[in-house]
């Protein structure tokens, strides 16, 4: 073979080799462009929530957390929440709308704080409660028809979202006074905090009540602004440094005997995606809602206990006298909603139906639990903990 093949050869094999290898090339890049990306095609996603609590050291924020972290575990790490602190993008009282025209994607608060646009939500939390807890609450939003009317309330104040709830909250404490208060005449006239229809009940009883953010609760009762307060729990009352202003502190309430947390997401951006993750934003609510309530009765025993302990706080069970007179006012107050909005009284209409029923049954069937704490621990009231 003379030099001048050889070359003709290497040179032929090396077209060949190169039509080869761009013939591959093309496939694959081919295939490139007939799949889409693989973080597209399983649908990863992060999404912007604003809370309505602060970061750091508020249990609130960090059950918001617990559920993000949720979102993360059971999606694989393919839906993300990127959890912001209040006033992170907008005040608190503006996270309905925000999460409504695409501000944020998402929101964690309380349906009491957009009470100020329809009375209607604060039934959906912060209602009477018929003898029912925040649990059975929750129970009549997903079985009694409670999730029907929440979406006519939403039409009505014109939020466009899609709502999970969880954290069935302990009945929420009388709050913290200069001292021990067992008549309704003790606090009538007071200067008192509280948030929702809880306004109108005590305001019927004769308090003058003041609506505050959690944050100005304890500056206000320390320059006198207000005399006594409620926000909601032994550790963030703690938080917010009650203790600092008043070691008188009374649990149990029909204020606000039952309160959930409210998830709105944007209705777009849910409608947006997979049907997996959509599932996974529902079920994670549902295992928060267990995991938190299991944390707080730890930490919110926990708490009181330090108070008691380590700041000489008094605590005390409202009295039955008190708790009566707000009952009355519950009467009173819903008697006259009832009266001006049909549609208000609906939702009542529905909830009394559904407490009727359930009550009876759960009522009677549970047990004297206070009973069996005492035969084993003594009165309840002298118990060191």
């Amino acid at each position: 073979m003379t030099k001048e093949n050889k070359s003709l050869k290497v040179k032929t094999s090396s077209r060949r080799k190169f039509f080869k290898t761009a013939a591959k090339a093309g496939a694959v890049a081919a295939a490139t462009v007939a799949m889409p990306n693989i973080a597209t095609a399983s649908g990863h996603k992060t999404l912007k929530m604003q809370a309505a609590w602060p970061s750091g050291a508020n249990i609130f924020f960090e059950m918001a957390g617990d559920y993000c972290r949720m979102v993360d575990e059971m999606s694989g790490g393919t839906l993300k929440i990127d959890l912001q602190p209040v006033g992170a993008v907008v005040k608190t009282s503006e996270i309905g709308q925000a999460v409504s025209s695409g501000v944020v994607d998402m929101g964690h608060w309380v349906t009491a704080y957009w009470y100020g646009k329809n009375p209607a939500a604060s039934l959906f939390g912060t209602g009477p409660s018929y003898g029912m807890s925040s649990q059975e609450v929750m129970g009549w939003m997903e079985y009694g028809g409670g999730r029907k009317l929440y979406d006519e309330t939403l039409a009505k104040v014109g939020f466009d979202y899609v709502g999970f709830f969880h954290m069935p909250m302990p009945a929420q404490p009388f709050g913290w006074f200069k001292k021990n208060v067992t008549k309704v005449s003790d606090v009538k006239g007071m200067k008192y905090r509280t948030v929702g229809l809880a306004t109108n009940v005590l305001t019927a009883m004769g308090m003058v009540v003041r609506q505050l953010p959690g944050g100005e609760i304890q500056p206000a009762m320390k320059t006198g602004l207000i005399e006594a307060a409620e926000f909601n729990n032994p550790t963030s009352d703690s938080q917010f440094g009650m203790q600092d202003v008043s070691k008188h502190y009374h649990l149990g309430s029909f204020h606000q005997s039952q309160e959930m947390f409210e998830i709105p997401v944007n209705k777009k951006t849910y409608n947006s995606l997979s049907p997996a993750h959509q599932a996974i934003l529902k079920n994670a609510a549902y295992a928060a809602n267990s995991d938190n309530y299991f944390k707080a009765l730890v930490r919110y025993s926990n708490d009181l206990a330090k108070l008691m302990n380590e700041h000489k706080v008094n605590v005390y069970q409202t009295s039955d006298a008190i708790l009566a007179e707000q009952l009355k006012g519950w009467d009173k107050v819903i008697g006259d909603f009832n009266k001006k909005d049909p549609f208000f009284k609906k939702i009542v209409d529905s909830q009394k139906a559904y407490a009727k029923k359930v009550m009876k049954y759960l009522l009677m069937n549970q047990p004297n639990y206070k009973l069996a704490y005492e035969n084993e621990f003594g009165p309840i009231g002298k118990v060191k903990i």
